[in-house]
């Protein structure tokens, strides 16, 4: 009996990567020949390597399925995509039974595996990681590649969340409740959020466990509306990437960033709460770590508030941790 699922809905896709930690997509059509030549082929991993909530095989008709082909830019078919934790990690375009078969059964293999769960990320349970902003094409999200050990929060008020929580994967307690509550309200909450301390500013250092492309920040902000004593959401944003541990703000303010962002009220999405920051692409290849320093924030308020932030692009090659070298460290220098 085939232990392959046939899609029949978007939600149910989305429902299907979040229920196995890998998912094996054959995006196929009827007319096309290539995928009916494969499909045998397809099927008999789909018999060896299914294991439940651990691997699953999934085929979407493209035809049927516009929804989801448009959402991963399905262009010719037969594609494969291979998700891990809900992230796509390979794509195979045409039929190509060996190149297909190894990429299958190399993360079917580490899917038997315990993962990656000791190694100072977030493991496993990034498979449900929330997100407020959609996914540029071809990019997901790297938010596991966090090394929370390393992480370090300046001027954070310790009555609220720490380093930590801003890479839950849960959603905001704030949009589970509904924006906008009380203090009152607040207090009786998990606190779930940062807020800043003696000033609006905040120094967030984020090392990573391997080198990646940096894309796009998502920064989530949800401060209780209709109360002037609320904090407010960040506005100018400096960004600095490889530095070798957090930078105080003195420091900050007289280093060049490798990039500024000023936040707009229009870039906030008013049902998640979210900002999407796009980098400038060609400065964050091979990036190890980061530095997130919020300068100010919307408004004349005294404190800031951040309740999550993901980091979209490309994963790389796992680093050696402990080993990062700060730049203008070389010889000589």
């Amino acid at each position: 009996m085939s232990q392959t699922k046939h899609v029949s809905s978007a939600s149910e896709f989305n429902a299907l990567l979040g229920s196995s930690r890998v998912v094996v997509t054959d995006f196929y059509a009827d007319w096309c020949g290539p995928c009916k030549q494969i499909a045998p082929i397809y099927e008999q991993l789909s018999a060896q390597l299914s294991r439940p909530s651990k691997v699953t095989f999934a085929k979407v008709n493209v035809d049927q399925q516009t929804e989801i082909a448009q959402t991963y830019g399905i262009t010719a078919m037969p594609t494969f995509m291979i998700f891990k934790n809900k992230q796509i990690v390979d794509t195979i375009r045409g039929a190509d039974p060996r190149k297909l078969s190894e990429a299958v059964k190399k993360l079917a293999a580490e899917a038997d595996s315990d993962g990656s769960a000791a190694s100072g990320g977030f493991g496993e349970s990034s498979g449900a990681r929330w997100l407020g902003a959609g996914l540029p094409k071809g990019y997901s999200d790297v938010t596991d590649q966090v090394d929370v050990r390393g992480l370090d929060l300046l001027n954070a008020d310790t009555g609220f969340g720490t380093s930590r929580t801003l890479f839950e994967g849960e959603k905001p307690s704030s949009l589970e409740a509904g924006k906008g509550k009380t203090k009152s309200e607040d207090k009786e909450s998990g606190k779930d959020w940062v807020e800043t301390d003696t000033d609006e500013q905040l120094m967030l250092y984020i090392p990573f466990q391997s080198t990646l492309k940096v894309h796009t920040l998502h920064i989530t902000s949800l401060p209780p509306k209709g109360d002037e004593e609320a904090p407010m959401r960040p506005k100018t944003i400096q960004v600095y990437s490889n530095r070798a541990h957090v930078l105080g703000f003195e420091e900050a303010e007289d280093l060049p960033a490798t990039q500024a962002i000023t936040l707009q009220p229009q870039d906030w999405d008013e049902k998640t709460g979210t900002a999407k920051i796009e980098l400038r692409f060609v400065k964050f290849q091979n990036v190890s770590s980061l530095v997130v320093f919020v300068v100010d924030g919307e408004g004349s308020g005294e404190k800031v508030r951040v309740d999550r932030l993901r980091i979209i692009g490309e994963s790389g090659e796992k680093r050696e941790l402990g080993k990062l070298t700060k730049v203008g460290d070389e010889p000589g220098e």
